[in-house]
C-alpha cells in the first residue's frame, strides 16, 4: 500500500507543482501582452533637432504609471527596453536589464520575434525567480521587449500547501490501511496464537487443552478441527499405555510374588548360602521393584496435582532429616540450608521428587563426602538444590538424565531401575514444576527443582 500511494504521490506532486507553475506563467504572458501592446504605440524618443511629440510622451507616460502600480501592487519588476538595452519604461526605476542570466537570455530570445520559453520548474526549496518575456511588434518588426521578472514565494507556498494536502491523504489513506491490515491480520492470527498456545499446553503435559473453533478463515477452522482430532487421539493412546503400563504392573506382581514365596521355600530344601538361589532372590526382588516403579511412574503421569500454598522450606527440611539416617549409614554428610519460603506445590508428589533426587545423590555420593539441599528464591519461583560430590555425568549423560529406563553404563553396579528420576520429573510436571541437572564442579552432579511461587495453569 506504501508503495502504491508513493506511486501515486509523487507524480500527483509534480503535477501539482507544474499546475501552480503554469497558472502563473500564462498570467505573466497575459501581463507582457497588455504591456505590449501598451508599448507599441510608443515612439523611440524624439532627438533635439526633432519637433516635441506631446502624444507620444503620454503614451510613454501612461506606460511607465502602468508598471509603476504594477510593481506596487504585485511587486513584480517589469520593463519595456529596446534592442540596444535602453530603457522605454520600467518599474522599480533602479532595474535594468543584467548583462547575464535568465533576465538576458529571455530578453534576447523574445528580439528573435517569439515569446521566450517557458522558465524551468520551481520547487518550494528553491528560491528562483520566473522570467517572462514577450516581443513589441510594430509593422513586422520587433521594436522593443517587455520582460517580466516575478517573485516565486507566494506560489512556491500554494505548491507546499497542495504537497501538504497530498501527504495528508495519502496518511489517512495508509493509516486506513494499516487499520484494515490489522484487523485483517489479527482475525487470521488469532486462531494461530490460540493453535500455538494449545500446542505449547500439550508439548508441556497439559494434554486436555484444546482449540476453540470460532473465528479465523476457514482454512484455520478446519485446521483447528483436525488438530483437536490429532489431540484427541494422542491422548487416547497415551492413556492405553499408561492404562497398559499400569495393568501390566500390577497384574504381573501377584504371579512374581508367589514365585518369590515358592524360592524362599526353595531355599530351606537347599545348603544355607547356596550363590544360585541367593541370585535368583535378587533377581526377582530387583524385577519386582521395577514393577513397582512402572505402577509409580503410570500413576504419576495420569495423577492430578492437589496444588496448595506450601512452605519449601519446612518441607525439604523434613526430607533432609528422614534421609539423613541412611545418609550417615553410608557414611555421606547429608547438609541442609532451608529457610522458609513458600510456593504452589503439592506437598505429597514433591516430597516422593526429592526422595527421589535425595536418595539419587546420596546413593552415588563416595563415603566421607558430602550432600548439601539448599533452598533459595529465584524470580517468580522456589528452588530446591541438591548437590553431592560424587563422579558426576558427561555431557552427553547430562542430555539423557531422566529418561525411563536408562542408566549410566559406569553405574550399572548400583541398584536402581532408571525409573526414579522420571518419576519425578512427571510428578512436578503435573504441578508446573521443573527438575533440571548440570554438573557441579569440581566433581558431582547439581539437580535443581523449581516450584512456581505464583499458581500455575495447569
Amino acid at each position: 500500500m506504501a508503495a502504491v500511494l508513493l506511486a501515486l504521490g509523487v507524480p500527483l506532486a509534480v503535477s501539482v507543482a507544474g499546475a501552480e507553475q503554469q497558472d502563473v506563467v500564462v498570467d505573466r504572458i497575459d501581463d507582457t501582452a497588455r504591456f505590449a501592446a501598451l508599448a507599441q504605440f510608443v515612439t523611440v524618443p524624439a532627438g533635439d533637432s526633432d519637433p516635441v511629440d506631446t502624444t507620444n510622451d503620454e503614451r510613454r507616460a501612461a506606460l511607465i504609471r502602468e508598471l509603476v502600480n504594477y510593481y506596487d501592487v504585485y511587486g513584480i519588476r517589469a520593463g519595456v527596453f529596446y534592442g540596444s538595452d535602453t530603457p522605454m519604461a520600467h518599474a522599480p526605476r533602479d532595474w535594468y536589464l543584467p548583462e547575464k542570466g535568465e533576465v538576458r537570455e529571455a530578453f534576447e530570445e523574445a528580439l528573435l520575434s517569439r515569446r521566450s520559453h517557458d522558465p524551468q520548474q520551481v520547487w518550494p526549496w528553491q528560491r528562483n525567480r520566473l522570467v517572462v518575456a514577450s516581443p513589441v511588434i510594430r509593422d513586422g518588426d520587433v521594436v522593443a521587449v517587455v520582460v517580466t521578472d516575478s517573485p516565486t514565494g507566494a506560489m512556491r507556498s500554494r505548491i507546499l500547501h497542495g504537497w501538504l494536502v497530498i501527504a495528508a491523504g495519502e496518511s489517512a489513506a495508509m493509516l486506513l490501511a494499516i487499520g484494515a491490515a490489522l484487523r485483517l491480520t489479527g482475525w487470521v492470527l488469532r486462531p494461530v496464537r490460540v493453535l500455538d498456545a494449545t500446542t505449547h499446553d500439550i508439548a508441556t503435559g497439559r494434554l486436555k487443552s484444546r482449540v476453540a473453533v470460532a473465528s479465523g478463515p476457514p482454512e484455520l477452522r478446519r485446521l483447528a478441527r483436525s488438530f483437536n482430532e490429532m489431540a484427541d487421539n494422542v491422548e487416547d493412546v497415551l492413556e492405553q499405555q499408561r492404562a497398559f503400563v499400569a495393568d501390566a504392573s500390577h497384574q504381573l506382581r501377584n504371579p512374581l510374588a508367589a514365585l518369590l514365596l515358592r524360592i524362599e521355600l526353595l531355599a530351606y530344601e537347599l545348603p544355607e548360602g547356596n550363590e544360585e538361589i541367593a541370585s535368583v532372590q535378587n533377581e526377582g526382588k530387583r524385577l519386582a521393584h521395577v514393577l513397582d516403579d512402572l505402577l509409580d511412574l503410570a500413576l504419576a503421569e495420569h495423577t492430578e496435582a492437589d496444588l496448595r500454598i506450601t512452605d519449601i522450606g519446612a518441607l525439604t527440611a523434613e526430607r533432609v532429616a528422614a534421609w539423613a539416617p541412611t545418609a550417615e549409614a553410608q557414611g555421606v554428610r547429608l547438609l541442609g540450608d532451608c529457610p522458609p519460603t513458600t510456593a504452589w506445590a503439592d506437598p505429597v508428589t514433591l516430597s516422593s521428587a526429592l526422595d527421589a533426587v535425595i536418595d539419587n545423590a546420596v546413593k552415588f555420593t563416595p563415603e566421607g563426602e558430602s550432600v548439601e539441599v539448599t533452598v533459595a528464591v529465584e524470580g517468580e519461583t522456589s528452588t530446591v538444590v541438591v548437590t553431592d560430590h560424587g563422579p558426576g555425568l558427561t555431557d552427553e549423560e547430562l542430555t539423557r538424565v531422566g529418561d525411563r529406563f536408562w542408566r549410566s553404563g559406569r553405574h550399572q553396579n548400583i541398584k536402581g531401575s532408571g525409573l526414579g528420576l522420571s518419576i519425578s520429573r512427571a510428578l512436578l510436571a503435573a504441578g508446573g514444576g521443573t527438575i533440571a541437572y548440570d554438573h557441579h564442579e569440581p566433581t558431582g552432579l547439581k539437580v535443581t527443582v523449581s516450584v512456581p511461587r505464583t499458581r500455575p495453569v495447569v
